[in-house]
């Protein structure tokens, strides 16, 4: 059995025990995506055991790995709730305030509500459910790898999409992160509806691009007409 089953057993018992965790905080690009999972830790056979065997933190594993773990958890998880906002809120709003309130609402819909609740790394001031901050939590409990893993799996799954729509921007090879291949593309191409103007990148700088916060978040700097867009290819009502 997996360690990480250990230590959720350790306090959940037999009972149930949900984890929460975040993907996507340090990219330039694309949504941030929580994600609750709910394991009932009694109702768990050998056989579930064996293919959660893998569980850890999802950056830690390869995207194979990732993809088969997401239908395994899919299958033997109790519950499984998926938020996420875009790069306009999280401009608007901040990346931090961003976070704490996707994990808040990941972990309140969890229903029934499970006795205990583990979030990665953060603790949610406002959040109606009890529960327990864990540093390095991925790496701890098993339930919280599993979040690690759909919000991981959810959150490249759509980037690999949206490449379809941003090609030039190569999406599908980094997901969004600040890779050299990225803020090149960014310096060549301009940004688009995806990116969050309110990271620091050197590419943004180069092009002279920022968000003034005195002005409610309105895109400053020589844009030059660099910011594009693919017909009906936001993220929902919450496109830039």
């Amino acid at each position: 059995m997996n360690q990480r089953f250990s230590y959720d057993a350790a306090l959940a018992g037999g009972g149930l025990v949900a984890g929460a965790d975040e993907a996507g905080r340090g990219c330039l690009a694309g949504p941030l995506v929580a994600a609750a999972v709910c394991f009932d830790l009694g109702a768990l056979t050998v056989e579930d055991h064996a293919a959660l065997a893998a569980l850890d933190d999802s950056k830690k594993l390869t995207r194979r790995t990732r993809e088969s773990l997401y239908g395994a958890i899919l299958r033997r998880a109790r519950q499984v709730v998926v938020v996420s906002c875009g790069p306009a809120t999280i401009d608007g709003v901040g990346l931090h305030r961003c976070n704490i309130a996707l994990l808040s609402r990941a972990a309140e819909a969890l229903r029934p509500r499970p006795a205990v609740v583990l979030v990665d790394g953060f603790a949610l001031p406002r959040c109606g459910c009890d529960h327990q901050k864990v540093i390095g939590g991925d790496g701890l409990s098993a339930a919280i790898a599993a979040a690690s893993v759909i919000a991981k799996v959810t959150r490249d799954r759509v980037m690999t999409r949206l490449h379809d729509a941003y090609p030039q921007y190569g999406f599908d090879r980094h997901v969004g992160y600040a890779t050299a291949f990225h803020q090149e593309a960014i310096v060549e191409h301009g940004v688009c509806v995806l990116h969050r103007l309110s990271f620091a990148s050197v590419a943004y700088q180069q092009l002279g691009l920022g968000l003034d916060a005195t002005q409610g978040g309105g895109l400053t700097g020589a844009c030059d007409g660099r910011l594009r867009a693919a017909p009906g290819a936001g993220l929902g009502g919450d496109s830039r």
